[in-house]
């Protein structure tokens, strides 16, 4: 059975010895929730698909090699869409850097990107993502799996490797620069 009362770690279990159903009820049971953490990070529907969908092909090359915590996958797909999400801002990062140095001449402006910048919570989303991106990487992280990946600071200390009041200190001090940059920008 691959229902509900079935566990992650059972469920991962069977999915690495090539139980098909199993990984398809694992992805079932999480989908949604990968989707709304890369959807946080990133602030795009498009790209939150992208995220997802890549973060699940990743559970399926290395189920045989993941130890789950505390029996749920969902720590370790949330660590993987952060991954795939900060590679994806530096890919991104090099292609701006690179169509600034084009000419401009014949060029014309894509009206999607003016009525998106008219949007009051995409900017303020961006904004915060900025930040965030700029945060000493122990305490982005934390924010990334705590905050907005709403997993616990126990589990979270364990996909990092930390003691919770490690965690836990890294999230104060995230919120405390978080705050500063938001007062700042305002």
């Amino acid at each position: 059975m691959t229902g509900t009362s079935t566990s992650d770690a059972e469920l991962w279990r069977r999915a690495a010895g090539g139980d098909h159903a199993a990984f398809t009820a694992l992805f079932e049971r999480h989908a949604g929730a990968v989707w709304n953490h890369a959807y946080r990070l990133t602030g795009s529907w498009t790209l939150a698909e992208d995220v997802a969908a890549n973060t699940f092909l990743a559970a399926w090359r290395k189920r045989r090699e993941v130890t789950l915590v505390r029996d749920s996958a969902l720590p370790w797909l949330y660590a993987v869409a952060g991954n795939l999400v900060r590679n994806e801002h530096r890919r991104s990062g090099r292609f701006l850097r690179a169509l600034r140095r084009l000419p401009a001449e014949g060029s014309c402006a894509d009206h999607a990107d003016a009525v998106a910048s008219r949007v009051d919570d995409d900017r303020r989303m961006r904004s915060v993502l900025a930040a965030a991106g700029a945060l000493p990487r122990a305490e982005r992280e934390a924010f990334e799996l705590c905050l907005l990946g709403e997993v616990s600071i126990a589990d979270a200390a364990a996909v990092l490797g930390v003691a919770e009041t490690n965690v836990r200190a890294r999230l104060s001090r995230a919120r405390a620069r978080l705050r500063t940059h938001l007062e700042e920008e305002s």
